[in-house]
């Protein structure tokens, strides 16, 4: 019985979502950085304006990388780290970066 708990308890956790970090391009051209447990809902959230400040009036937004981080904790500073990059750096690590 303690085994078939365990099993269950294991597969909640499988099914349970993942922190990301990722990168849109707005209308504009200007990139933002965030991170979600449903990187899907929050773009959509994005372009109906009910998501960030910024990308409201920016609108339409691309999603242009995800990096998935497992935790909060490490998808929030995986944020933090690459809002600090330049925009060259975002777009290499996008793939987006025309040369």
């Amino acid at each position: 019985m303690a085994r078939e708990e365990a099993d269950r308890r294991g597969s909640e956790r499988l099914s349970e979502p993942r922190a990301c970090v990722y990168i849109v391009e707005c209308a504009d051209g200007t990139l933002y950085t965030g991170w979600s447990n449903d990187v899907e809902a929050r773009v959509a959230a994005h372009n109906t304006g009910k998501a960030a400040r910024y990308t409201a009036g920016r609108r339409p937004v691309t999603l242009i990388y995800t990096e998935n981080c497992g935790t909060k904790s490490a998808a929030m500073k995986k944020e933090r780290q690459i809002k600090g990059y330049s925009r060259a750096r975002k777009l290499a690590l996008s793939g987006s970066l025309k040369i």
